[in-house]
C-alpha cells in the first residue's frame, strides 16, 4: 500500500499545486495532510478548497486554529503584518479549520504482524511541540509509548526526516518529519512531501521494511515570492522562501 503524507502548505499554491501534480503521478492509495494550510503567504482559500474537493483527510495545524475568534474588517485586510494571512480565510473555511482534528491512528495487520500509525502536527502532546531529529531519544519513545504508536508522522518544523528507534530488544519505532510542501526550512527550496510503503513484510521487527521516500519537487518560485511582495505581508516572507529557512 502507498500512503502520500504531506504538510505545513502555508497557503503557498504554486508549491501545492506542484506537489498535489507529482504526487497524483505516484498514484497514492491513500494520502493525509498533517495541518498548517494557511499562514505566510496569499491562498489559503485555493488550497483549502483543493484539500477538500480531494477529500483529504487533514489535522489541525498550529497555524490553522490561528483563524479562531478572528474578527475580520476591512481594515485588516490593508494593514500589513503577518495576521493579514488569517484575515484572508473565508468564513466557511474558517469553520472547516476549526473542526480538523488533532490526531489521526490508523492500525496495519498482516497475520500476526501489527502497525500502529500515529499522526499529529507538532507532537502527540501539544499542536505546538517541536518533533525534531536530536530530539531526546527517551522522550520520543515515551511519547510513542503513550500513543501506542510504531510510526509516529509530524510536521510543523518543516526539517525532514526518518529516525528510527530501538524500542526494547529488536523492536524498532519509526519517527518522521515531513518537512514541509510551502515554506522548507532545511536549505532546499523545493516543496517536500512523503511517499510510506507498507507491505505483508512489514514489521516492528524489521526496520528496513518500513519504505520511507522524500520526494522533493521544484516549482515557481518568483510567483510564490511575488504573491507575498504584492500584498501587506512582511516581504521577509518572500526572501524565506528562497532561502529555505
Amino acid at each position: 500500500m502507498k500512503i502520500a503524507l504531506f504538510s505545513d502548505i502555508h497557503a503557498n499554491l504554486p508549491a501545492f499545486s506542484a506537489m498535489l501534480e507529482d504526487m497524483d503521478e505516484q498514484a497514492p492509495d491513500a494520502v493525509y495532510c498533517l495541518g498548517d494550510l494557511v499562514g505566510y503567504n496569499v491562498w489559503p482559500n485555493e488550497v483549502i478548497a483543493e484539500i477538500r474537493r480531494r477529500g483529504v483527510v487533514t489535522l489541525a495545524g498550529n497555524h490553522d486554529l490561528k483563524v479562531e475568534n478572528l474578527i475580520s474588517t476591512p481594515e485588516n485586510l490593508i494593514e500589513p503584518g503577518k495576521k493579514y494571512a488569517y484575515h484572508l480565510v473565508e468564513h466557511h473555511h474558517r469553520e472547516y479549520l476549526l473542526a480538523l482534528p488533532a490526531h489521526i491512528k490508523l492500525e496495519f495487520k498482516h497475520g500476526h504482524e501489527k502497525l500502529n500509525i500515529v499522526m499529529a502536527h507538532g507532537s502527540t502532546r501539544s499542536v505546538d511541540e517541536y518533533t525534531l531529529f536530536d530530539t531526546e531519544e527517551k522522550q520520543v519513545l515515551e511519547m510513542m509509548e503513550e500513543a501506542n504508536a510504531d510510526l509516529l508522522f509530524v510536521g510543523h518544523s518543516h526539517k525532514p526526516y526518518h529516525r528510527i528507534l530501538e524500542s526494547n530488544a529488536g523492536v524498532f519505532k519509526h519517527v518522521i518529519n515531513l518537512g514541509s510542501v510551502g515554506k522548507p526550512k532545511d536549505g532546499d527550496a523545493r516543496a517536500c512531501y512523503v511517499m510510506l510503503t507498507l507491505d505483508k513484510s512489514s514489521s516492528v521487527l524489521d526496520p528496513e521494511s518500513v519504505k520511507v521516500e522524500f520526494r522533493r519537487v521544484a516549482y515557481d518560485l518568483d510567483i510564490a515570492a511575488r504573491g507575498i511582495l504584492e500584498s501587506p505581508l512582511p516581504d521577509e516572507f518572500a526572501q524565506g522562501l528562497f532561502e529555505a529557512k
